[in-house]
């Protein structure tokens, strides 16, 4: 059984009814934002869903998904996932526990601004990978930022069938377009509404609830490369060392696209790729 919850229904493109700047700083790091949107995720969602939560044996919480480095929504469902596993305690109810669906992203683009067919064409050469027997049978809280074409759930369905994965399938997000007359590009207009200059995304690194996520790292490592040496020089050796270990943990060093700036944060190790 498959259901969906959304928090912020995104009906007009001149407005919405969450801040922009704050979720465009949460899609680059920003892990105060997240822990705000995952709070706020939980309590929209409990408000209208308690019975059904109380009434599961063992519930699995799913961000979107990753490979190595986590995704933006991976910090929110942590946030949520706290707020959770209190109201289960509370209730003397178990604790969530948490899985993961594996990818391996094939591409370089930004979706963000592609079409429905676009975004399902570019991903559908991703491979993925899911826990089958973990997650069988349970009640599965699949979270994830925003539902702008519905190309990751359909995607998310799609794993579930070819892993004959029988369970329920509660789809929870931040916001979600519900206006199909709105453009998706629309999406773009959010991740960078406060990132628009490598001054911005300075300012932000160094802001204290920062933590390195996909996004961000894709950015920095496809940016001109004077740059991408602005921010090198900017920011901390140890921030220069996170990035390039993240990096390589997602195989970016065999991605032509990434492979030039990435040499200049391996240069903090001093070793050769």
């Amino acid at each position: 059984m498959n259901q969906r919850y959304s928090l912020h229904q995104i009906t007009q493109a001149e407005a919405c009814s969450f801040s922009q700047t704050a979720y465009s700083r949460f899609k680059f790091g920003d892990t105060a934002v997240a822990e705000q949107f995952g709070k706020e995720l939980f309590a929209g969602f409990i408000a209208k869903y308690a019975d059904f939560v109380l009434a599961q044996k063992e519930i699995v919480i799913l961000p979107s998904p990753y490979y190595a480095i986590p995704t933006a929504s991976d910090y929110l469902c942590h946030y949520f996932r706290t707020e959770l596993n209190y109201f289960l305690f509370k209730h003397n109810r178990r604790s969530c526990v948490t899985a993961k669906i594996h990818r391996n992203q094939t591409y370089v683009q930004d979706y963000g601004n592609m079409s429905y067919e676009q975004r399902v064409n570019l991903i559908a050469n991703d491979t993925y990978y899911i826990d089958r027997t973990f997650i069988e049978g349970k009640c599965c809280l699949l979270i994830d930022d925003i539902k702008i074409t519905g190309s990751h759930e359909h995607t998310v369905n799609r794993i579930l069938k070819q892993y004959d994965v029988q369970g329920d399938f509660f789809f929870l997000y931040y916001a979600e377009l519900t206006n199909k007359d709105i453009d998706p590009k629309i999406e773009n207009h959010f991740n960078y509404f406060a990132v628009k200059t490598v001054e911005d995304l300075i300012s932000l690194m160094h802001s204290p609830r920062f933590a390195f996520n996909t996004r961000i790292i894709k950015y920095i490592l496809l940016l001109p490369q004077d740059d991408c040496m602005k921010i090198h020089a900017a920011i901390t050796s140890q921030q220069r060392r996170e990035l390039f270990e993240w990096a390589i943990s997602n195989n970016y060093h065999q991605i032509d696209e990434y492979r030039t700036n990435l040499l200049k944060f391996e240069q903090e190790h001093g070793i050769r790729i």
